[in-house]
């Protein structure tokens, strides 16, 4: 494990240099070590890919700030020597997320399928295929970072980012598919759009998705995303 400062409230954990189920497995069960053992002037713990991020508050510690990082760096070794604590696998949960694909609602599924040098409609069954892990939830509230796509669909942003996507939106971006949770900018290729709603700030938990979860897409028709909303 890698210890290493983030500005100065923060301390980086990598527990590894891969992304895959495995190191975020390794993930999961650090941080879940962390958050349960209630450190002191411990205010967040982020788990992303292959590193958790432990978020601190310094005014809680009476020594000077380079003391608190000190403290807090010690702590997670100690949480990293007992190990434990994480949640096992099984609470994680599978999310099944209905996706109205192409037309209006997925307007670069054709670049898609030229890209992938296929037709449009075996895009849609691959994509729809998948079994998705959840890596990360960042960039926007709620927004999840799936791996797990398949090689053949994997491909790169858009040149320039559109100035709004609309929640819901279903996107490729590389090797990774995500939802739009939120209305935002953004750049990754829009195949559909879900009637889900994966952020809401009056929810408990307020996301959806945490990571660790794992994601299928089921392909509904217009009609049923129109009666679904």
């Amino acid at each position: 494990m890698k210890l290493e400062p983030l500005g100065d409230s923060a301390v980086v954990a990598t527990l590894g240099t891969r992304i895959d189920a495995a190191t975020l497995a390794s993930v999961m069960k650090f941080a879940g070590a962390v958050a349960a053992a209630k450190g002191r002037g411990i205010v967040d713990v982020v788990p992303a890919y292959a590193t958790v991020t432990v978020f601190y508050d310094p005014a809680q510690f009476t020594r000077p700030a380079e003391d608190a990082y000190d403290e807090v760096r010690r702590f997670l070794e100690a949480c990293s020597a007992r190990g434990g604590g994480g949640a096992p696998s099984s609470a994680r949960k599978m999310v099944e997320i209905p996706v109205c694909y192409g037309g209006d609602l997925g307007p670069d599924l054709g670049f898609v399928a030229e890209h992938a040098k296929v037709g449009a409609q075996e895009v849609i069954e691959r994509h729809a295929a998948g079994d998705y892990l959840v890596h990360a939830i960042g960039f926007t509230p709620g927004f999840p970072f799936l791996g797990g796509l398949p090689e053949s669909l994997r491909t790169p942003r858009r040149e320039t980012p559109r100035a709004r996507v609309p929640a819901g939106s279903v996107g490729i971006g590389g090797y990774q598919t995500g939802v739009y949770p939120i209305v935002s900018p953004g750049g990754w290729q829009l195949i559909g759009r879900t009637p889900l709603t994966l952020f809401r700030a009056d929810r408990d938990p307020a996301s959806l998705l945490r990571p660790g979860d794992r994601v299928r897409f089921k392909r509904i028709t217009a009609g049923e995303f129109e009666s679904w909303k």
